[in-house]
């Protein structure tokens, strides 16, 4: 068990978080929601102690080893992949190495053969001969491929770096596990398996997570953060929202038979106070005017942006022809003969871990990248508007917001490009705001803005949730899904596939591609999903083995 009691963290002048007493308790999983700078990493970083709080107390059950996961993700270069995730139980690494160490000595004392059998016997206490095996099962379970596992960590790409450091926080059963955003840069499968992977952890978690999904499938209770203050509630994040709207709706009740409550006494009041005869009952409904006090009715510190993507014409029958795309990269076949039709009432999300052909596959769409061979052919009435998963290049500019947006409007007029960054929440002096300085969030909704200003018929969003918060990826998915167009888009986000996608694309590791009409929960149902499964369930098997 975890607890806080009375934690305050003050920066500055400013109370991030004041007299917060908490208790997480074994065998429960905890979502920590708020809005963007509540301070739920804050917040982690206070429980697993890499953050001193201003006052109070953290309080963890003696004996009880509490596991985190890391977010430098350069801090493990030197060491084997393997050797990484074993170091989540740093006791049982360090014993490992010097194990190892002794048992090299050319000059082997008896002090030594002593000092051998005691770290065996700790060691076999720690279940330690399975180390390295359950080791390799986090990392193929996540999608971390058996021969990558003797690689340096500095020989390994981001997105598997990310996936390395979640299996060490995920080794060794630890009593307590703290992860912050743990779905950022996984695939869709690499997070199905965490799912099930936390839903039958059986000891402590608390999560920070903008996927509703994963929450909605993994919580038993939400903890949210609201002005400094942490409310726990029962039940998943959709849960939470129905008992948050709620208890705010029986406040407003509450509040409004009171006020009227209170109008009779003023009333009654006012009409006899200077009556002799009633002056003791006026008397006493002033005292009862006085006892009866209004419920606090604190707005929320979430914002919500206003997404509303409106085509400026209609799209007709002939949308997109997609013949025989292929291409390579650094001597990688990437396509290999893609071709599909997109009709006109087509939402469709291209899914799987081969990120670079979902990516490469946009880029050669909206213009960006030359095939090496194949062709594809945009319909005379449609109009697009792309969303990259690289935004670099785009920022490398001096222009502020406001005059970098205009360009792509065909109204030229401020105020007019200040209303679609006012819905995106950038309020006043904001547009005035250099590209180049913006956050990701900030980032990411300006490129929203302009998707919703040029009024395309046709969507290419690749990866569009990265380093939003829950409230914005909430708004894109309700306007993906009010959206009158097409849309083509890859998301790790399981509730933004699920309610947006109507058809569905996977690129298999070995470059062919399942095409299947359905919802995104129909298709990991479906038999064409059950038989890739199988195959590469037994490719895998096949590989541990030899």
């Amino acid at each position: 068990m975890i607890s806080t009691g009375n934690v305050t963290l003050r920066l500055g002048k400013k109370a991030l978080f004041e007299d917060v007493s908490i208790k997480f308790t074994e065998g429960n999983c905890y979502g920590l929601i708020g809005a963007n700078g509540a301070g739920k990493s804050t917040f982690l970083r206070i429980l697993s102690g890499q953050l001193e709080p201003t006052s109070g107390d953290v309080i963890v059950t003696a004996g009880q080893r509490l596991s985190f996961l890391q977010q430098d993700h350069f801090k493990y270069d030197a060491f084997t992949v393997l050797d990484t995730v074993i170091m989540g139980n740093q006791r049982l690494y360090e014993i490992m190495k010097e194990k190892d160490a002794i048992y090299m000595k050319e000059d082997f004392t008896d002090e030594d053969g002593i000092r051998a059998s005691e770290l065996e016997a700790e060691f076999a206490d720690m279940d330690g001969w399975n180390a390295e095996a359950d080791a390799a099962s986090l990392l193929n379970g996540l999608g971390v491929a058996t021969e990558d596992h003797s690689s340096k960590m500095a020989d390994l790409p981001g997105s598997l770096k990310v996936k390395v450091l979640l299996a060490q926080a995920l080794f060794g059963n630890p009593d307590i596990l703290l992860l912050d955003e743990p779905t950022n840069h996984l695939d869709l499968d690499a997070i199905s398996w965490l799912e099930e992977f936390l839903i039958n952890f059986e000891n402590t978690v608390i999560v920070v997570s903008h996927d509703r999904y994963f929450l909605n499938k993994v919580c038993t209770n939400i903890a949210d953060i609201d002005y400094g203050k942490i409310q726990l509630y029962a039940g998943n994040y959709d849960f939470w929202y129905e008992s948050s709207q709620l208890l705010v709706r029986q406040m407003k009740e509450a509040n409004r038979k009171k006020e009227e409550k209170i109008k009779e006494l003023q009333e009654f009041i006012s009409r006899f106070s200077a009556n002799a005869s009633k002056s003791k009952q006026a008397t006493s409904r002033k005292r009862a005017l006085e006892k009866i006090q209004l419920d606090e009715i604190r707005p929320s510190s979430r914002k919500y942006p206003y997404i509303d993507f409106r085509p400026n014409r209609d799209i007709g029958n002939e949308v997109l022809t997609v013949e025989g795309l292929t291409k390579s990269i650094d001597g990688v076949k990437v396509l290999d003969n893609v071709s599909f039709i997109v009709g006109h009432d087509d939402k469709i999300a291209f899914v799987g871990g081969n990120e670079l052909a979902k990516t490469t596959l946009f880029k050669i769409l909206a213009g960006e990248l030359e095939p090496d061979s194949g062709s594809y052919k945009w319909g005379v009435t449609t109009s697009q508007s792309y969303f990259p998963k690289d935004n670099t290049e785009i920022f490398d500019t001096d222009l502020v917001i406001v005059d970098w947006l205009t360009q792509f409007s065909e109204i030229k007029d401020a105020t007019y490009v200040r209303g679609f960054l006012g819905r995106m929440l950038f309020a006043g002096e904001d547009g005035t705001k250099k590209m180049r300085v913006l956050s990701g969030g900030e980032k990411v909704r300006v490129l929203l803005s302009r998707m919703m200003i040029m009024g395309s018929n046709i969507l290419i969003l690749d990866e569009p949730t990265d380093h939003l918060d829950m409230e914005s990826i909430t708004a894109l998915n309700n306007g993906l899904i009010r959206f009158p167009g097409v849309v083509l888009f890859a998301s790790r986000d399981h509730q933004v596939v699920q309610t947006t996608a109507n058809r569905i694309i996977e690129f298999l590791p070995d470059g062919t591609f399942v095409d299947k009409v359905s919802t995104y929960d129909e298709y990991l149902e479906s038999d064409e999903m059950a038989r890739k499964r199988q195959v590469y369930s037994m490719s895998a098997s096949d590989e541990s083995d030899n």
